[in-house]
């Protein structure tokens, strides 16, 4: 998932960028409240990472223009005061969650994942397309019930098709969610990438689960397909 981390203290970002590059994550930043809300509005983030006390307009304020704004991004808060009025605002504004500092990695990675399971209806950590079985809080991947050695790219790329399973997603949409401003975003990546999974995941199997759109996307799906294999 392509998160945005909105920090001003270089030693917090280098400590969170590095542990939640480690778990996986795509990590954009930024350093004040207006390069927040610009980023916020060219990027499609799966959440951020907002801390209140940032030069110029502070994160409360960021968080109720992007609510404002209509953005339902899920927020997580942070705060350097333990103080119930901080945390109170911060609901109040449209946060959906909070940390006090300091705080460990650990934490900031299990209220991820909690807010990724949110929806209509709450998602299993572990999700299952016919014989592929991804345990998202792990972040381990296993086919008919073998390990599958994928690199943090691979499995980025595998975990966003699984939650969007039977859907077919555009290149476009696959670049902002699994890709940075830091990587590299050359036209065949994607192609690339998806090749890599297929060596790992379909080669042994007579039921492929990547299925290709010509010019369109691609879909993880466990159900034959029409699509186009590349």
């Amino acid at each position: 998932m392509r998160l945005l981390l909105v920090e001003d203290d270089e030693g917090i970002i280098r400590f969170l960028e590095k542990g939640l590059r480690e778990a996986k994550y795509a990590v954009d930043v930024a350093r004040d409240g207006d390069d927040a809300l610009y980023k916020a509005s060219l990027n499609e983030y799966d959440i951020i990472i907002l801390d209140i006390m940032i030069p110029g307009r502070d994160g409360l304020e960021v968080c109720r223009e992007l609510r404002n704004l209509g953005s339902k991004v899920p927020v997580i808060m942070l705060t350097a005061r333990d103080d119930v009025r901080d945390r109170v605002l911060g609901l109040d504004v449209g946060a959906d969650d909070y940390l006090t500092k300091p705080f460990q990695v650990s934490e900031l990675l299990a209220r991820l994942r909690a807010l990724m399971r949110r929806g209509p209806a709450l998602k299993s950590t572990v999700i299952e397309i016919g014989d592929l079985r991804i345990d998202t809080s792990a972040q381990i991947v296993k086919r008919y019930d073998q390990p599958l050695g994928l690199t943090a790219r691979e499995y980025a790329l595998i975990e966003y098709l699984a939650r969007n399973a039977g859907r077919v997603v555009s290149r476009s949409e696959l670049i902002a969610h699994v890709w940075d401003e830091r990587s590299a975003s050359y036209s065949n990546v994607i192609d690339v990438h998806i090749n890599h999974l297929r060596q790992k995941i379909d080669r042994e199997s007579d039921h492929p689960l990547i299925h290709t759109r010509r010019g369109a996307g691609y879909m993880l799906s466990a159900a034959p397909s029409d699509a186009d294999e590349v």
